[in-house]
């Protein structure tokens, strides 16, 4: 699904990725770890294009992405969540999730609008079911019509999750998406996840939650990945212990 291919993304004399190489299999959960600085983020970015690498590409399936934008990306199905919730805030939690649906069109342009133009509104109560029935899969289908300012973290991050679920995502990339969760968030939230028919990747500092969660875990230290394979395999690596997990 994802071949990143000899990266490399550099700050000035800062070096934060170098000559990473990752392929990420279509349909399985990848857990991305590390301590504060390893990369992570960054290599979230750049492949879901909100930053080009110095050096190296990304390609999604067989097609070269590296030259790509953020928006071409996501219509190729590439979903992204953010370490801070990026929410609308003015809009209602409906709207939130429905704005993730606009770029495919109505159809019939403005006199569709103007007139009510019946298969627009057919198409718009579609998406709404839509909406509402991925703000119930993330427990916050009573929220639909409370703002997303109003929310506090927990509730926001889910308000996200439901965003970039709702339009059938290819590839999702999860950016530190239990923190600000309670318990019982956290667990709905891994549900959610496992009930994903896509492919999934994961950055996260909570161990337990990657491990019990991921098919594979990739351990990034300094700018490199320094293990890649099961959970088990890493959680007992040596290397990983004294860099991370110790």
């Amino acid at each position: 699904m994802i071949s990143i291919e000899q990266v490399s993304v550099r700050f000035g004399g800062v070096h934060a990725l170098t000559d990473v190489g990752l392929t990420i299999e279509e349909g399985g959960i990848c857990g991305l770890i590390g301590p504060n600085g390893a990369g992570k983020t960054t290599l979230f970015d750049v492949v879901s294009g909100l930053r080009r690498p110095t050096s190296g590409s990304v390609r999604l399936r067989d097609r070269d992405v590296t030259g790509d934008g953020a928006l071409h990306r996501s219509r190729l199905g590439v979903r992204r969540t953010f370490q801070r919730p990026q929410v609308f805030g003015r809009l209602t939690v409906l709207d939130n999730v429905l704005a993730a649906l606009e770029w495919h069109g109505g159809g019939g342009g403005l006199a569709a609008d103007l007139v009510g133009w019946r298969p627009r509104r057919r198409l718009a109560e579609q998406r709404r079911a839509r909406a509402a029935e991925a703000l119930r899969r993330c427990g916050i289908e009573d929220l639909a019509h409370v703002h997303a300012a109003d929310l506090p973290i927990g509730r926001r991050r889910m308000v996200e999750l439901a965003r970039a679920i709702v339009d059938d995502p290819a590839v999702l990339l999860l950016d530190e998406p239990t923190s600000g969760l309670d318990a019982d968030q956290t667990a709905l939230f891994a549900e959610v996840i496992r009930s994903l028919d896509t492919t999934i990747v994961l950055v996260e500092h909570d161990v337990p939650f990657v491990m019990g969660l991921s098919d594979r875990v990739v351990v990034l230290n300094l700018g490199r990945v320094i293990a890649d394979g099961r959970p088990e395999e890493v959680h007992a690596d040596p290397v990983v212990r004294a860099a991370y997990l110790g």
